[in-house]
């Protein structure tokens, strides 16, 4: 009896140690980020693909010109309750961190003491992001008015406040690679980086599993809404049936082929969408007519 307890003990030390080195962090190496140096200008069309400001503006602050990002505000899940951060250029936000701590956290959701950022945070898109890009980004938000508000506290019921199982969900679906592969324009290409990387809008309009992972097999095929009012719409071509022109059309004003207009969520992806060129709305609605179509829920 007191050998099979030994076993049974050394089984589980060897379990533990295994789970705690699988789930460590998993930052860039030091050598992706040598001799790269953001552009504030460059970063200005990032910082609109990406949506930050959609999530970490004060509340109250409709300025799109140098917004105020003192985060605060909540998104409900079926995990708990997450609070967007302070990530303005102020000791309360990212104004001490170096660049490579800032690209770390959106790249691969890693803080700068090295614990796992839930991903709330979309970093298992910005993975797919080129590094210049994010690096361009850190230098527009350096030039972002400061903010000394302090973060809020996420609230998440045991066991989703332990941070370290994050690792084990990083490695099941934070992966590099595209989910759209084959034989795409440069044009679709182009979209597939915003869609896919930037924008993430897989993040919102893809199903996800009981773990929190998005179910690729039904990519951005649609899925119920976090806060539990309605869905969020399939935008495959087997639901979005507008033209390319019509869907490039919609990202710049948020009016519908019908003369409807876009509310809720959809109303502040449009303010960032707004901002980016004709030839990146045009390159966004030719991916979307290239994914492959997926039944909406219930069909």
């Amino acid at each position: 009896m007191a050998r099979a307890l030994l076993v049974l003990l050394a089984v589980a030390a060897l379990g533990g140690a295994a789970g705690w080195w699988a789930s460590a962090a998993d930052p860039l190496p030091a050598s992706a980020l040598e001799g790269v140096e953001g552009d504030p200008e460059r970063g200005r069309v990032v910082f609109a693909a990406a949506g930050c400001a959609s999530c970490h503006r004060a509340p109250g602050d409709e300025t799109i010109e140098a917004p105020v990002l003192s985060g605060g505000r909540a998104f409900v899940s079926d995990f708990g309750t997450f609070h967007a951060p302070n990530i303005s250029p102020s000791p309360q936000g990212i104004g001490e961190w170096t660049d490579a701590e800032v690209i770390q956290a959106v790249m691969r959701g890693v803080s700068p003491s090295g614990s796992h950022y839930y991903p709330a945070f979309p970093y298992a898109s910005y993975r797919r992001a080129e590094i210049q890009d994010i690096a361009d980004l850190v230098a527009y938000l350096r030039s972002l008015p400061p903010s000394d508000a302090a973060d809020l506290p996420h609230e998440l019921p045991f066991p989703f406040g332990i941070r370290r199982a994050v690792g084990i969900w990083k490695l099941l679906y934070s992966r590099d690679g595209w989910v759209v592969e084959g034989d795409l324009t440069p044009e679709q290409e182009r979209g597939r980086y915003l869609v896919e990387a930037l924008a993430h809008c897989g993040e919102c309009h893809t199903p996800r599993n009981a773990l929190g992972g998005p179910d690729l097999s039904r990519w951005l095929g649609g899925a119920p809404n976090p806060a539990g009012e309605g869905r969020i719409p399939n935008i495959t071509p087997a639901a979005l049936t507008w033209s390319e022109g019509e869907i490039a059309a919609y990202l710049a004003t948020g009016f519908t082929p019908d003369f409807d207009v876009a509310g809720g969520e959809m109303a502040e992806v449009i303010r960032n969408m707004a901002q980016l060129s004709d030839a990146d709305r045009a390159a966004i609605a030719a991916y979307l007519k290239a994914v492959p179509p997926v039944p909406s829920a219930g069909n």
